[in-house]
Parts: structure tokens; C-alpha cells; sequence
């Protein structure tokens, strides 16, 4: 009942109209895709039954899986970097730039080089052990350094190290599997599948059960440590477990849908310039326009060039760059 409360207390119109975006998102981008299927025969498809074999093929293992799995990924990124952002209150923590992406795409890339036969089970777990490798090494330089406001600088550094090893693994590759690997790293929902978006939405799910648990000790964490220390808030272990909960469900996002960055960057700005930066309405907020912006993100990807299909993460990335410079600009001004 407190989440409805926090929603009611804010603007409740806009929480509506982020809901019926999504809604209306999901369904638009289904439409859009090489072959043309006309929107009474998709109506058909998922309430009734298919008119032709062809319309059963393309919308049930192709288009409605990588829809859904766009906005259960987008989702799950953009609240693990509104977490990351409220932890560290640093407004530029992002899963990418903390090192959580470039862990979890190394033990995803030593799982499909070493193992290509065991990718259903190998994939999401050498991707969430590289992740958990890399926020222990973030978390514990930050530690020795006694200063948790090096965390994103010990993040960035560590992305690019692990990076380097991915790099270097793939470069003594087969060339066929590091063409394969490359192509994931850049990020795609190519061959995204049903399961995948079971996997992906129980990981989401338990995310934000989780965050709604402890949502008042992370709104404590807004006022500082000690301020949150002083009102019985385990600052240390609730920040491990939040970590933790971020890269559990990036290296899972990772594992199936490549290297996305940046979507954890952008996206909780926006969402609190329009719903502030509690953490119920944040991580909702942040749900929720996660979700629209990837699907419609893939839908560019496939829509923008014919014949060919531009990897998601390029587009995002591209994006994000250009977000980062202006953040870091108004950060200088307001500064």
C-alpha cells in the first residue's frame, strides 16, 4: 500500500502517463520489422489464433520476444543505476561506467569461448561472477582508500582494465567465435528468446521487491553516512547488498542481451526532473522510461538501415556520450 501512497502523494498523472507510454510502446513496437504484418492479424496472433504459420513464427519467436525483453532490460538498467546513483550520490554512477558492464562481459566472454555448448547455464553465471569480480574490486579499492566518493573513479578505472582482458582473451581467439562475442559485446537482442525474458523479468522482479524493502535506508543514505548511521542504518552492509543486487541483475541483462551502456545514466536524470529523488517514485519512474526508451532504442536499431541491423549498445552509447558532456557541463555551471 506505500508504494500507491508514494505514488498518490506525487503526481499521479504522471505515473499514468508513463504507464499508457509503456503500454502503448509495447504495442506499437511490435508492428515494426522486415516483414509487413498488419495490426488486426497481430490482435489475432496474441488473442485468438494466428492466420498463417508465417504470423505465428514472426511475432511469437521473433517480435514479441525481443519486445519484451528490450523493456524488462531497459527496466533493470535503469534502476540499478538509479540505485548506484543514490548510493554513491554521485549523479554520473552508472552500471557501464562502474566497471559492473565490463565484469560481467568478461565472464561472459570466457563462458562462450571455453564452454559454447553450455551457453543456458555458463552464460548468466560467468556474467554475474565477472560482475560480482568487479564490484568486490571497485568496493574493496574504495576501501583501502578509506573515501567512498572514489567509487565511480575506481569503477571507471576498473571497466577499463577488465575491458582490456576481454579485448585481449578475444584477440588469441578463434575468429569465428570472437566475431560472435564482439558482436554481443556491442549489445543486441537478435537472439533473445521467451526464456530469456522469464529469466530476465524474475531477476527485475526481485530487484525491486528488494529495493522496496529497503527503501527508507537508502533515502537515509541521501543525507550521508553518518546522518544515516545515526538513524540505525547499516551503512556498509546495506550498500554491499545494493551492489550486489545491481550487478546480479546487470551481468543477467549482460548475459543475454550484450553490452548495453548508458541506459543506467540517463535515464533516473530524466525521471527526476519529473518525480524528485525518493526512491519509491525514482525506481518506478525510472521502471518504466527504462523500459519505453530500449524497446524504441531496438526498434531504431532495426528500423534505421535496410538490411542490416545496427548493434543496440552503438546507439545508446552514442546517446549516453553525448548526455554525459551535458550533465558534466551543468554539473560546471551549477558548480
Amino acid at each position: 500500500m506505500s508504494v500507491f501512497r508514494t505514488i498518490k502523494g506525487k503526481s499521479a498523472w504522471i505515473f499514468a502517463g508513463l504507464i499508457a507510454l509503456t503500454l502503448c510502446s509495447i504495442v506499437i513496437a511490435i508492428t515494426f520489422g522486415p516483414a509487413t504484418i498488419k495490426p488486426i492479424a497481430i490482435f489475432q496472433c496474441v488473442f485468438n489464433e494466428c492466420a498463417s504459420p508465417m504470423h505465428e513464427m514472426v511475432l511469437w519467436q521473433i517480435r514479441i520476444p525481443r519486445v519484451l525483453v528490450g523493456l524488462v532490460a531497459g527496466m533493470g538498467l535503469a534502476c540499478a543505476g538509479a540505485i548506484l546513483q543514490n548510493v554513491t550520490r554521485n549523479p554520473l554512477a552508472d552500471p557501464y561506467l562502474f566497471g559492473i558492464i565490463s565484469g560481467a562481459g568478461l565472464g561472459a566472454t570466457i563462458a562462450t569461448l571455453v564452454l559454447p555448448e553450455q551457453q543456458t547455464l555458463a552464460l548468466p553465471l560467468a556474467a554475474f561472477l565477472g560482475a560480482l569480480f568487479s564490484v568486490v574490486i571497485v568496493f574493496g579499492i574504495a576501501t583501502l582508500l578509506r573515501n567512498m566518493n572514489h567509487l565511480l573513479l575506481t569503477g571507471v578505472a576498473v571497466s577499463f582494465m577488465l575491458g582490456s582482458i576481454s579485448h585481449f582473451i578475444l584477440y588469441l581467439g578463434d575468429p569465428f567465435a570472437t566475431n560472435r562475442v564482439i558482436f554481443w559485446l556491442m549489445g543486441s537482442l537478435t537472439r533473445v528468446e521467451m526464456f530469456h525474458f522469464y529469466l530476465i523479468s524474475a531477476m527485475v522482479l526481485i530487484t525491486l521487491l528488494t529495493i522496496f524493502a529497503l527503501h527508507r535506508q537508502i533515502d537515509a543514505l541521501l543525507l550521508g553516512d553518518e546522518s544515516a548511521a545515526s538513524l540505525g542504518v547499516n551503512v556498509d552492509k546495506l550498500r554491499i547488498i545494493l551492489l550486489a543486487l545491481c550487478a546480479a541483475v546487470t551481468a543477467t541483462i549482460v548475459a543475454y542481451c550484450g553490452g548495453i551502456g548508458f541506459v543506467g545514466l540517463m535515464i533516473p536524470h530524466i525521471v527526476r526532473q519529473l518525480v524528485g529523488v525518493t526512491t519509491m517514485p525514482l525506481i518506478i519512474g525510472s521502471a518504466l522510461v527504462g523500459g519505453c526508451f530500449l524497446v524504441w532504442v531496438d526498434v531504431l536499431a532495426r528500423s534505421a538501415l535496410s538490411n542490416v541491423e545496427i548493434p543496440i549498445g552503438i546507439i545508446t552509447s552514442a546517446i549516453g556520450s553525448i548526455f554525459f558532456l551535458a550533465i558534466m557541463y551543468r554539473t560546471r555551471k551549477t558548480g
